[in-house]
């Protein structure tokens, strides 16, 4: 198989027969192997008894059904495990993304990249997401500091071996690049069309924004802290420590020098918490390297290694 395309679906009955059309009238073109993988991540319209009417016609066509929905990383998961292809794209239901534009990714994925990345260059979408998805991008560049200008698109393209080594849960998939990056894969963007929708509603939200922030944080830890959490929890617990110390220098200065009363100073409470904190932070990253420690200590011990001359 030499491609794959991977498409979640949720509640789009009126998308999935144009955008099937289209997939199909672009694919023969390449004239490449193909299969196209339907997830229905518990749609509750009758896009899976469109999809079925799809599949009755043609045998590359595959379906996955989820009992409810589960999300956008869980669908693209069981997409993913179930592609064959060399190449696996993956692309939204809504029409909004234009399969014409497949052999830009492809073009790209020959110069040597192992995921490309979708750039929304003129977005056909509201205000009301236009902004949040810029300062949702402009925070993971500086967070990350892997320079895309569209994060959060899905329509990609991917080298098998890249979509067989990433977990994704929560909202992760709106960090596949800087996960792909993590594990030493190169990643590039091409501008592409965005269509208006023209059927279904957004599922976009401010709760799923919310998410999506509170998972980069998670990305950020696991991409940079996974494997020395003391770098990340003694950082804290050294600072708050350090303060904890200056404010007791200032107690000593007052009860020694001036001779005051410090016994009901809310900075004697301040400075005995400061340093408890502290010490419970560097503890926690002490604890987090004991533990990484031992797991590869653990992990290694089943290797076994042969020489050959």
């Amino acid at each position: 198989m030499d491609l794959s395309i991977v498409i979640p679906v949720f509640n789009e009955r009126e998308n999935l027969k144009p955008l099937y059309k289209s997939l199909v009238d672009v694919l023969k073109k390449l004239k490449r192997k193909y299969e196209i993988i339907f997830v229905d991540d518990g749609s509750t319209d009758e896009s899976y008894q469109v999809m079925r009417d799809i599949q009755k016609r043609d045998n590359r066509v595959r379906i996955i059904k989820f009992r409810r929905n589960f999300g956008k990383s869980d669908a693209l998961t069981a997409g993913f495990k179930k592609s064959c292809g060399d190449i696996i794209f993956t692309l939204d239901a809504d029409l909004q993304d234009d399969p014409e534009e497949i052999p830009k990714f492809l073009d790209k994925i020959s110069q040597g990249y192992d995921l490309v990345v979708g750039w929304r260059f003129k977005r056909n979408d509201p205000i009301t997401k236009r902004l949040p998805s810029k300062m949702f991008n402009l925070i993971t560049s500086l967070i990350t500091g892997i320079h895309l200008h569209d994060f959060n698109c899905g329509y990609k393209a991917y080298r098998g071996e890249v979509v067989r080594n990433i977990n994704l849960y929560g909202e992760l998939h709106r960090y596949i690049p800087v996960l792909a990056v993590w594990k030493g894969y190169s990643v590039g963007e091409v501008k592409i069309r965005h269509r208006a929708r023209r059927f279904g509603e957004s599922k976009y939200g401010f709760n799923r924004l919310m998410k999506g922030f509170l998972d980069l944080i998670t990305v950020k830890f696991l991409t940079t802290y996974a494997k020395r959490p003391l770098h990340f929890f003694g950082f804290f617990g050294m600072l708050s420590f350090l303060l904890g110390i200056i404010s007791g220098i200032y107690i000593l200065y007052l009860k020694f020098i001036i001779n005051s009363s410090i016994g009901d100073r809310p900075i004697l409470i301040l400075t005995i918490l400061l340093i408890l904190v502290g010490i419970q932070f560097i503890s926690l990253g002490l604890l987090g390297e004991m533990i990484v420690s031992r797991k590869e200590v653990v992990g290694d011990e089943g290797i076994s290694l042969k020489s050959t001359e």
